[in-house]
């Protein structure tokens, strides 16, 4: 976003909205690469099964409640992004199982 000093507001903030709007319609049209989040989710449905198995019910009830709200949060961002329906499933879910690229 580079502007010229001595622009009017009302074109840079024009050229502002059109900009983000680029971005956004690119964001929406490009292919989510989810193989990260997969092993992200299947790491935390391992040590979610594992949390149950040895019966730590509180321990396995609070990591759960704490990415149920990370995914909550990640798909309300998506909402108000703009994006609608599976796309923003997917976003939501790369959001929050991604570090699984890590792995």
């Amino acid at each position: 976003m580079n502007f010229d000093e001595n622009e009017p507001q009302s074109v840079r903030e024009e050229r502002f909205a059109a900009e983000r709007a680029g971005r956004r319609a690119a964001r929406k049209a490009a292919s989510l690469d989810l193989r990260g989040a997969h092993v992200g989710a299947a790491i935390v449905a391992i040590a979610l099964i594992l949390l149950g198995w040895y019966g730590n019910l509180v321990a396995l009830s609070i990591v759960s409640g704490v990415l149920l709200l990370c995914f909550a949060a990640a798909l309300a961002w998506a909402y108000a992004d703009g994006d609608h329906g599976r796309h923003a499933l997917q976003r939501a879910y790369k959001v929050a199982f991604g570090w699984g690229d890590g792995f």
